[in-house]
């Protein structure tokens, strides 16, 4: 440790041009060793690392330069014991130079895990992945990693590593605001292993609060990206909305969301035609991304062209996909009769939707698919919301599933009235047409997936009886069923989002320098998806939450459910 002190002294005093302390004096040959080092031979021998030693200074006089430099002065090196000693010296000053120190421990190494990193590459056995703060610093063989002592480990023994989950269609101020989001909805995004959402449509300034909340570590959650309110025609559908019915209030909101931190523009579905193409024109002037419904007077064809980014809920693409798609449009705009009861009403929509599967074309569908393909036009299609809430039978009836204890006593009324209304007066007809409809739903994604349309993952929460957190792993074995892999149904969750949201380079897949969102599972999900449900630990940028932790999570969600 003296002779490195030493070095580093003298390094100091070569750079800085300032005097040496505590060494051997300069100008004296101490006793038994012969001769000194001329600066030529110094200059020589550092001439290898004048590149690196530039680059590390900033680009200023190299350090074989500095060194002829004070030369000219008092001869700052005087002697050498030998020319293996001299050598010595000069490797060391150059390590000291780069910043050779003792390495960073880190904060949590995860042991003798299979790790799947989403990238596509088979599960790695028996590997050790370490994270230094809130990102991962190395990944290798258990064997051949090696670390501290000091260092907290987990041992991930039989277990399955894959990276944190992506919920790419939330609604976080949704229900029970003002503090629905921070104690209902993000602690069970996080405690199902979701560690980043995009949320379609909410409250622009409690978004933007609850993003500095998490930015700043003050709450933990998911990290969030968000459109603020829909642009919707009048009167609109959902709210918060922003009418649009031209292209001046076009731009002006397009405008105001952009400049106020929207990452995105989310357009819903009763848009008229000039409107939603002044808000495509806009944002391409602006430079920014929508997304959303493809509106009831606009061709999902038509929609890809116009530059939008997703589709979410495969909104019009089954009537993209009918060999006569003119005449339904034509219908499903035509005045009703006058006079007409509720049941004639029900009996029209339920005739359209029969000519909607009756008519579908693969052709057409082929041809819908390609233009997706050159556009990048990605597809959200919330299967779990089909489901539950579009296309529900008696079959996938979720009125009675134990998750209804998360959620907040106002929130269930309102899910169970809106059921109840919707199945009001239900035939078996009605339902086996339901059910035809999720199967169509189903095989769509599929061909889209097998042709390379980028297929995301997402939810719709908090829609009726799509539960927050835990209905993302149903979504992705719907994914399975419709015909994915199991891996193809991962990435959707994990790498595809981080693509489609240009976060590629720091989260989506298990690598070295990416940001430590992780999901520790107790069982293989390549073998069944639904294991992505049996969740050990999550790692929410490098934190570990443990299950007792995700537990208490649930223990305080219920609680907040009851009272709220």
């Amino acid at each position: 440790m003296a002779f490195i002190q030493q070095t580093r002294l003298l390094l100091q005093a070569l750079l800085l041009r300032l005097p040496p302390t505590n060494l051997t004096p300069l100008g004296s040959t101490p006793p038994g060793h012969p001769t000194s080092v001329d600066s030529k031979e110094l200059t020589s021998n550092l001439t290898p690392l004048n590149a690196t030693l530039t680059k590390k200074q900033g680009g200023g006089p190299t350090l074989a330069t500095r060194l002829a430099r004070a030369s000219s002065g008092p001869p700052l090196l005087a002697t050498r014991h030998s020319s293996l000693a001299t050598s010595s010296v000069l490797i060391l000053l150059a390590l000291t130079l780069v910043g050779c120190s003792a390495p960073h421990t880190p904060t949590l190494a995860i042991i003798h895990a299979t790790v799947i990193d989403a990238t596509g590459a088979p599960p790695r056995q028996d590997s050790t992945v370490l994270i230094e703060g809130q990102k991962i610093t190395a990944i290798g063989p258990s064997a051949s990693i090696s670390f501290s002592n000091s260092t907290p480990t987990l041992d991930a023994t039989g277990k399955f590593l894959i990276p944190g989950l992506v919920d790419s269609h939330v609604h976080l101020t949704g229900a029970s605001e003002p503090t629905g989001s921070r104690d209902f909805i993000l602690p069970l995004l996080l405690a199902n292993g979701i560690t980043t959402a995009r949320d379609m449509g909410g409250d622009l300034d409690s978004l933007k609060t609850l993003r500095h909340e998490i930015d700043s570590g003050k709450l933990q959650a998911p990290r969030i990206f968000f459109a603020g309110p829909y642009l919707d025609g009048d009167p609109p559908f959902f709210q918060p909305s922003l009418v649009v019915t031209n292209a001046t209030q076009a731009a002006d909101d397009v405008h105001s969301l952009t400049y106020r931190g929207a990452d995105f523009i989310k357009v819903q579905s009763n848009l008229s035609r000039a409107a939603y193409f002044s808000i495509a024109e806009v944002c391409r002037r602006e430079h920014i991304t929508f997304v959303g419904h493809v509106p009831d007077h606009v061709t999902a064809g038509e929609a890809s062209d116009a530059g939008q980014k997703s589709i979410e809920h495969l909104t019009c693409v089954l009537r993209a996909c009918s060999s006569d798609e003119p005449s339904l449009i034509r219908k499903q705009f035509a005045s009703a009769p006058k006079h007409s009861t509720n049941v004639q009403s029900a009996n029209r929509e339920l005739n359209w939707q029969r000519q909607l599967l009756d008519t579908y074309s693969d052709q057409q569908a082929s041809a819908l698919i390609q233009k997706f393909l050159g556009n990048r036009t990605w597809q959200v299609p919330t299967l779990i919301l089909l489901r539950n809430d579009a296309f529900p039978t008696p079959e996938t009836d979720p009125s009675h599933d134990p998750r209804q204890k998360y959620i907040p006593t106002h929130v269930l009324q309102n899910w169970r009235k809106g059921t109840e209304d919707r199945d009001k007066g239900a035939t078996p007809d009605e339902f086996t047409l339901r059910a035809n409809l999720m199967q169509a739903s189903l095989r769509i994604v599929a061909k889209m997936r097998a042709a390379g349309v980028g297929i995301l993952a997402g939810t719709d929460t908090t829609a009726p009886y799509v539960f927050p957190g835990s209905s993302l792993h149903e979504e992705l074995a719907l994914l399975v069923e419709a015909g994915l892999t199991p891996m193809q149904a991962l990435q959707a969750a994990t790498k595809l989002p981080a693509e489609f949201l240009g976060k590629s380079q720091t989260q989506g897949t298990i690598e070295p320098g990416k940001l430590a969102d992780l999901l520790l599972l107790d069982a293989n999900p390549l073998v069944d998806i639904h294991n992505t449900q049996k969740i050990n630990s999550v790692i929410l940028l490098g934190q570990l939450l443990d299950r007792p932790k995700l537990d208490a999570i649930l223990d305080s969600v219920e609680r907040f459910a009851k009272t709220h």
